[in-house]
């Protein structure tokens, strides 16, 4: 139960934060201070802020419950991570670079200098709609804690959620993002530990849930499995390239990640950030997946604990736990754990959000050439207009898969596939059109679409971001211009591979690695029980 010395922790550091906010804020005096920190900002933070994202309340919550409960679960969620540090080598020989020599505010300027207004406007609007749509997730999934913890309706819960987040946003900006994400990240992490210590002192210590680890959940790679008609969402295939795929578009094309990046001062700090990413967020994604295979055990060793989660509902596992297992004023900073876990991943998101109604908008069409104290009011009010609409979106997200981090990767694989292949050509082709690439992006979503509507029991969602960049690609070189057109941007990928190649082997290098301490976990895990 939760109590008075429990509020005073969150209360605590709810106002540390705000105060970070609005002391950071009141420096801005336009868009650029805003939405890219005045492009000041170092390479570590940038990393801590990247991993603090993708380590969110939905990872925390979500990602434990699918080893421990989740059909088909188990160590098997480790394979995603194999993709991160592969799809970090094209996000930063390709992508990040050309953003970044290009000098935008948001990606979809840069579309715009290549194939014209309407591939902007459009690949803009569909940013903000899945991003949206997404961040609605993940404000459900923090509502799920909440509502659990503080016995209070979802309803409210989601109400209270997005309005905390939304206040501590509007003010900072990008700059009070990152730098609160590196403070996030460290209370996340220290959280993770907490439950995991409680678990093992109340089941009986590791030997004993070990014991009961069903065999199926031991599994980490799944080398036979396809996910092309035989049922395996997750095998190391689809999980791997498909994962590649989807990795690549999100930390590389999506707004409110690449803002991270292009908020560096130069393409080196920028290179070097991704790296950080690339090799840190995995030991931290080891973190929970070992919560969720000691509450495997848990849960069959304490049937009364099992009763209480709802079988439909396995995403309540962590909060059930936290609120009848966990004493008074610990509960406090596991709740302040799992909140820096929301701000970090939905703050960046309210702020990315802006920035595209702003810059790909409102300054484009509506009011060009206003002052920048002009947009940085409008930036401010239309951060309160998406914390709105991304709050509304949370009361739809409860039907939308069987644990909350499947649903948010779900809703980005139908689009993340098409918005890659789009940027590619950008980058990388002199033939190709915008007529061509919106073409390629309506076929992409729609194959994307049907595999979901009709074939989603047969093909894994994870293999969407392949077929949807394959045939983006595929029907765009159908438009292709029998001229070829110049590229300011292009980055020279021979170039920057030679240059930096002991950066990017390292990164193959560092793949082989962690599917070795996967396979090698599995094996001592199975060993042991």
């Amino acid at each position: 139960m939760i109590t008075t010395l429990d509020y005073v922790v969150i209360g605590a550091y709810f106002i540390g934060l705000v105060l970070l906010s609005y002391f950071i804020g009141r420096r801005f005096q336009g868009r650029a201070d805003y939405f890219l920190g005045g492009r000041r900002m170092p390479a570590w933070a940038i990393g801590c802020s990247i991993i603090a994202t993708q380590a969110s309340v939905i990872s925390m919550i979500s990602a434990p419950a699918f080893v421990a409960l989740r059909p088909g679960g188990g160590l098997r969620w480790l394979q995603y991570e194999f993709a991160v540090p592969l799809a970090m080598i094209p996000v930063a020989a390709v992508l990040a670079r050309a953003f970044h020599r290009a000098g935008v505010i948001t990606v979809y300027e840069y579309l715009e200098r290549r194939f014209g207004a309407a591939t902007r406007l459009l690949f803009s609007l569909i940013f903000q709609l899945s991003r949206s749509l997404a961040t609605g997730v993940a404000i459900y999934a923090a509502a799920i804690l909440l509502s659990t913890i503080l016995e209070t309706s979802l309803s409210v819960s989601i109400l209270l959620v997005g309005g905390i987040c939304l206040l501590y946003t509007t003010m900072g900006g990008i700059a009070a993002d990152i730098w609160s994400d590196v403070i996030q990240l460290f209370v996340l992490w220290a959280g993770i530990f907490i439950v995991l210590g409680y678990a093992l002192k109340v089941g009986g210590g590791p030997e004993v849930l070990l014991a009961h680890v069903p065999a199926e959940r031991l599994q980490a790679l799944d080398l036979t499995a396809h996910g092309l008609g035989d049922g395996a969402t997750f095998g190391f295939w689809p999980m791997v390239l498909g994962g590649l795929f989807l990795y690549s578009s999100y930390y590389g094309c999506d707004q409110s990640q690449i803002q991270r990046v292009l908020s560096t001062p130069d393409e080196e700090t920028a290179r070097r950030a991704l790296f950080l990413n690339g090799i840190g967020r995995f030991p931290l994604v080891l973190s929970y997946i070992l919560v969720g295979l000691f509450f495997a055990g848990f849960v069959q060793a304490v049937p009364s604990f099992a009763a209480a989660i709802p079988a439909d509902h396995p995403d309540y596992m962590i909060p059930i736990f936290i609120k009848h297992y966990v004493p008074a004023g610990i509960t406090g900073v596991l709740l302040a754990a799992m909140f820096a876990a929301v701000m970090s991943s939905i703050d960046s998101a309210f702020n990315a959000l802006a920035a595209a109604t702003v810059q790909d908008v409102y300054a484009r069409y509506l009011r060009p050439g206003a002052s920048d104290r002009h947009y940085l009011n409008v930036s401010r009010l239309l951060t309160v207009v998406w914390g709105t609409i991304c709050t509304g979106f949370a009361f739809l997200a409860g039907g939308v898969a069987p644990t909350v981090i499947e649903g948010i990767n779900k809703i980005g694989s139908v689009f993340y596939g098409p918005i890659l292949a789009a940027f590619l050509l950008a980058i990388l082709s002199r033939r190709a059109t915008g007529v061509g690439v919106i073409a390629g992006l309506l076929a992409g979503v729609g194959v994307n679409l049907v595999l979901w509507l009709r074939f989603e029991a047969e093909v894994s969602w994870l293999w969407w971001n392949a077929t949807g960049c394959l045939t983006t690609l595929a029907v765009a070189a159908l438009f292709r211009s029998r001229t070829a057109t110049a590229q300011p941007f292009q980055p020279g990928l021979r170039e920057e591979l030679r240059a930096h190649r002991r950066l990017y082997l390292g990164l193959l290098l560092y793949t082989l690695l962690i599917i070795g301490i996967s396979a090698g976990l599995a094996s001592f895990v199975q060993g042991a029980v």
